[in-house]
């Protein structure tokens, strides 16, 4: 009797976990938006609106924090956030690992 008991309730534990797992998975749909309007526009555009984050973080970088209440230093953080979002999707290029340079250097030398 008591090893069924204890079979059951492994079963509901295991049960319950998997489906939790499933529960905590986040979408990021923030990041999708700012590709189609990185998208959109032109060259010109994009070189404006870098040049506008660069001179926010600049602005940024020379605040004085301390004086900032706990929320505002988190705005402050989720803004940076956002903006380093923004401008990697504007930015694009190729981004090479670690790995693959190796990867490459041998392919290079066989």
């Amino acid at each position: 009797m008591k090893k069924k008991f204890y079979l059951l309730a492994t079963t509901m534990l295991l049960c319950f976990a998997a489906f939790n797992s499933n529960a905590a998975t986040v979408t990021d749909n923030n990041n999708a938006t700012t590709k189609e309007a990185a998208a959109n526009m032109t060259a010109d555009q994009k070189q404006a609106r870098l040049e506008e984050i660069n001179a926010r973080v600049q602005e940024i970088k020379a605040m004085d924090k301390s004086q900032l209440t706990k929320e505002d230093r988190r705005e402050l953080r989720d803004e940076l956030k956002s903006m380093k979002k923004e401008s990697r999707a504007m930015g694009g290029g190729i981004y090479l690992s670690v790995g693959a340079i190796i990867i490459i250097i041998l392919v290079l030398i066989l």
